[in-house]
């Protein structure tokens, strides 16, 4: 297996015994295939490709799955690399402008060519560091990074198998970065410290159409964090609260842009136990937060009108009715184990809307799946 091999399609479809929804595998493999982090859109090829990390071979590598054919291409043929810094792909992100997916690989950030599967090197990090979650600009001139002291060598860590070392590394208030690392041009590579703290940063999610703004998290147990939520301006520099904490032990995070690169949503809970489901300008304006019970998990949308989320063991939705959200409904059952980060569900809703995407090893290994969204009404409530 190498870069360049064609593979025929895995797919198969069957009936969800829930909710009687088609579902769509489109990976069958004797080894983990994920899609990437639910903040991180896979797709490419005017939406009609899906980027997917998978263990083959004994090597984890980048593959495509086209969605017409249900085609597999391998990308990449990258040597592993041990702990802390493992080839993994839930934290690359694509760029549709420049037809081109970023990831690490060791200290180095990768620029790989979707079309010649060319790669090249953008950025290396400081070798006392360690990576985390990066995104593209809306304009396809920059990858964004947060990057932080690597810890590992004061206590185990190994973040993507049971959160070992998160607390600690929180507790170790360590150095961090956030990286803009210029993409294409006669400046490529030219890496700027656009926000640097000791504190420990995570989740870079950078507007889907505004290039200077993004968001990150101050990462760590989100009842203990100072502020989960945090905004960017990288022309200015300006940085700020977003959803501050309203009372002790009140948590906040899973926070996404919608599609408009505008509003900005997240969940959390009360010390009470009652869970929100909110909306805010990037700018902190327009706050508007509801009642979300029921078990959330992950969530994502691509606006206020429906809400996906892998609470439980069911992939659920919820629909804004103008002064709240009706549901949970069923859309489909995933009973993922999310026993390591690479099988977590993540669900995402695809740039239409019409269908989500989401990872499950209910069949032992973690695959990929899709499926379409039907009539809201159709569905069966969720009772848990």
């Amino acid at each position: 297996m190498a870069t360049g091999d064609l593979f025929p399609a895995e797919w198969q479809t069957f009936s969800d015994p829930v909710s009687g929804v088609s579902v769509q595998q489109l990976t069958n493999y004797k080894g983990h295939s994920h899609h990437f982090y639910f903040t991180n859109p896979g797709w490419y090829a005017n939406d009609q490709k899906l980027l997917f990390a998978s263990d083959r071979n004994n090597r984890t590598n980048l593959y495509s799955v086209d969605l017409a054919s249900g085609a597999i291409t391998q990308l990449t043929d990258l040597a592993p690399v041990p702990l802390p810094r493992e080839v993994e792909f839930l934290r690359a992100c694509v760029s549709p402008l420049n037809n081109e997916a970023y990831f690490w690989h060791e200290y180095k950030l990768i620029a790989l060519e979707l079309d010649t599967l060319a790669q090249r090197t953008l950025y290396e990090m400081p070798p006392n560091f360690d990576v985390s979650m990066i995104n593209v600009t809306a304009d396809g001139r920059y990858v964004c990074a947060s990057i932080s002291e690597d810890m590992s060598d004061r206590f185990p860590v190994d973040l993507l198998r049971g959160y070992v070392g998160f607390r600690e590394t929180w507790e170790a208030m360590p150095l961090s970065r956030i990286m803009r690392v210029a993409v294409g041009g006669p400046n490529e590579g030219a890496a700027d410290v656009v926000w640097e703290e000791n504190y420990w940063i995570g989740h870079v999610n950078t507007s889907p159409t505004q290039p200077h703004l993004l968001t990150f998290c101050h990462e760590g147990p989100w009842h203990l964090v100072d502020n989960r939520m945090w905004g960017l301006d990288m022309q200015t520099g300006r940085v700020w609260k977003l959803r501050e904490r309203e009372e002790p032990d009140e948590i906040v995070g899973h926070e996404y842009w919608h599609a408009d690169g505008v509003m900005i949503s997240y969940h959390g809970r009360k010390a009470n136990g009652y869970k929100f489901f909110g909306q805010m300008r990037y700018d902190g304006a327009d706050q508007q937060e509801y009642a979300f019970p029921h078990n959330t998990g992950h969530i994502h949308s691509n606006d206020f009108a429906l809400i996906v989320g892998d609470g439980g063991k069911v992939v659920r939705l919820w629909r804004w009715n103008g002064r709240g959200f009706d549901g949970p409904k069923a859309l489909c059952q995933h009973r993922s184990s999310m026993h390591i980060q690479q099988t977590h569900v993540h669900p995402r809703f695809s740039p239409d809307g019409s269908y989500v995407v989401f990872t499950s090893d209910v069949s032992g290994y973690g695959n990929v799946y899709r499926v379409a969204i039907p009539d809201f009404d159709t569905l069966p409530d969720v009772d848990d």
